[in-house]
C-alpha cells in the first residue's frame, strides 16, 4: 500500500542514486505521489472523513464503527423472502448460475475492513464478512473476452465494476458485517462492498450479477 511516508522515503532513494534524469526522477515522483494515500489514525475525526474521497484515504489504523451507529442510504425496506431468494450470475458465461441463500454461504468466506463514504452525510468503518466475485463465477466460467459484470440490486440499482478491479481491490458481497448478519436496512442478504467507491455505489439487496 502506497503512503505519503513511502512515496517520499522512495524519491529520496532515488535522488540520492544519482543515476536517473531530472525527467524521469519528477515523472517517478508525480506518478508515485497519485498512488500514494493519506494515511488516517486512530481516532481520526468522522465529520472531516465524510468530506474525503474514500480513494484518496488509507483506513488500516481506524477503529471499526459500531453496527448501531452506521448510517443508511437509498432504500431501506426492501422485504426479501429468503425461501424464494436466488442469486443469479447471468450475461457471458458457459454456465448460467442460480444460488440459494444457503448455498452462498457455504462458499469459502472472506473478511476483510473496509470504509464506506456517503459524501458529506456519514462513514461507516466496518468489518464486513462474505463471498469473493471469483468464487462465486468460478463454475459459471466466464468467456475470455468478458471485461466487466454488473451488480444490479432488488431495488433497480445496478454498478458496473471491471473484472480487473475484483482482483485488485477489495470488492465482494458481504452477507455479514461486524460480525453480525446483514440487516435488512443495510441490504440484507447480499450488499456489495466496493473499496475506493462512495456507498451510494455499495449495491444493497443484490440479485443479479451479469458478465459483458
Amino acid at each position: 500500500m502506497w503512503t505519503r511516508r513511502v512515496v517520499l522515503r522512495k524519491s529520496f532513494r532515488v535522488m540520492l542514486a544519482g543515476s536517473a534524469t531530472n525527467s524521469f526522477l519528477w515523472n517517478f515522483i508525480a506518478t508515485s505521489w497519485a498512488k500514494a494515500r493519506q494515511l488516517l489514525p486512530k481516532g481520526f475525526s468522522r465529520l472531516e472523513l465524510k468530506e474525503m474521497n474514500p480513494a484518496e484515504v488509507d483506513s488500516r489504523d481506524l477503529e471499526i464503527d459500531p453496527l448501531d451507529t452506521f448510517g443508511t442510504m437509498g432504500p431501506t425496506d426492501v422485504v426479501v423472502d429468503i425461501k424464494a431468494y436466488r442469486l443469479k450470475i447471468s450475461g457471458k458465461v458457459k454456465q448460467p448460475i442460480s444460488l440459494a441463500y444457503d448455498e452462498i454461504l457455504q462458499h469459502p468466506s472472506i473478511t476483510e475492513n473496509v470504509l464506506l463514504i456517503c459524501p458529506g452525510f456519514f462513514t461507516n468503518n466496518g468489518r464486513w464478512s462474505g463471498v469473493s466475485f471469483r468464487t462465486l463465477l468460478m463454475n459459471a466460467v466466464i468467456q475470455r473476452e468478458s471485461k466487466y459484470l454488473d451488480v444490479k440490486g432488488a431495488y433497480g440499482k445496478v454498478v458496473r465494476i471491471t473484472l480487473k478491479d475484483i482482483d485488485q481491490k477489495r470488492i465482494f458481497l458481504a452477507y455479514r458485517v461486524n460480525g453480525a448478519p446483514l440487516p435488512q436496512k443495510h441490504g440484507f442478504p447480499l450488499r456489495l462492498v466496493y473499496e475506493d467507491a462512495y456507498g451510494y455505489d455499495w449495491v444493497k439487496y443484490v440479485e443479479e450479477i451479469v458478465i459483458s
